[in-house]
């Protein structure tokens, strides 16, 4: 049975140049995902093209907000942004032409104009270069009086389970046949804890800081600045090691649902559309940890030999006192 499929991932704000990579394919590499086949990204498009970058795109919405309404309030951990994925099961897509493909997203995202406000999306780009086509939309949660509130757009499970019964109605009046997926309330789909999501939260606004720490050596500061530049490195660099060894267990998870056999024949289309569904929602994390790679390599080649020759020092001492 085909699905219409609508997914949301809330962001706080600093995975925006990492997802904004991804989106609008500003990358030359991308190993965290293999699907991508870059002789055919030239047929994506946009619905909605960026004028800004991300971070530029989601701070205008939100200073124009705090000017007509000065109660609009930003925390640390307010959500800034929600990146959206709209897609259908993978053998729908594959049956339709071109132009009824751009149809199925444009139709979509009239739908999402209409339940977030069209003037809050800042992209809306469809991704036809992976094995399943996709559009990935991006929005700024302020409500109709101009307050930054994801929870009060977006809602608990309850109007979860509501979006996706509007959404289903809204795109099987134009697209017959969609049926309404299951919530993973229901399936007991596996997702990524919060937990996860927040370090990676963290990771990125430390190595913000730490990427204009490394910009502010200069020629009168240089031993003292870069001595703090080492002191903040010694305390991220394993914790992004951690944080990718934490993501592991996904990656097998994958893999194992991809090598079952016995899924795959009880329902070969299901289990592949799960693995494919599940590996959307690993994309976001997988985007940021190398992001966090692509810094390491960034950092200036003698900071970075003294930071590995201190981590290596430090985990032969630990290694040392568990022997002890």
């Amino acid at each position: 049975m085909p699905y219409a499929i609508l997914r949301f991932e809330k962001r706080k704000g600093g995975p925006a140049s990492a997802i904004e990579k991804h989106h609008e394919r500003k990358k030359e590499h991308y190993g965290s995902n293999p699907d991508i086949d870059r002789e055919r990204t030239e047929l994506n498009y946009h619905l909605i093209q960026p004028r800004l970058q991300y971070y530029g795109e989601i701070q205008t919405r939100i200073e124009k907000a705090q000017r007509e309404n000065p109660q609009c309030k930003v925390r640390k951990d307010s959500v800034k942004f929600i990146d959206t994925i709209v897609t259908a099961t993978p053998e729908y897509l594959a049956k339709l032409p071109p132009e009824e493909v751009r149809r199925y997203f444009e139709h979509a995202l009239d739908f999402l104009k209409a339940e977030v406000g069209e003037e809050n999306i800042f992209s809306a780009v469809v991704h036809m270069d992976e094995r399943n086509p996709h559009m990935h939309l991006c929005f700024v949660p302020l409500t109709r009086d101009k307050r930054l509130s994801a929870k009060e757009i977006m809602g608990g499970r309850d109007k979860l389970v509501e979006w996706q019964d509007k959404f289903h109605d809204h795109m099987a009046a134009q697209f017959p046949g969609l049926e309404r997926g299951q919530a993973a309330a229901v399936t007991k789909r596996k997702h990524i804890p919060t937990w996860l999501y927040k370090q990676s939260h963290r990771l990125s606004e430390e190595m913000t800081r730490i990427r204009k720490d490394i910009q502010n050596i200069g020629t009168f500061n240089a031993n003292k600045q870069r001595e703090k530049v080492l002191r903040r490195l010694e305390k991220w660099y394993p914790q992004v090691n951690a944080f990718e060894a934490k993501l592991r267990p996904y990656d097998e998870q994958l893999k194992l649902l991809q090598q079952n056999e016995t899924i795959l024949r009880h329902n070969e289309k299901q289990a592949q559309w799960a693995l494919h569904d599940q590996r959307l929602e690993n994309q976001s994390l997988a985007y940021e940890l190398q992001e966090y790679r692509d810094f390491i390599d960034s950092i200036p080649q003698e900071i970075l030999e003294e930071l590995k020759a201190r981590y290596e020092m430090s985990e032969q001492l630990q290694q040392q006192q568990q022997e002890m």
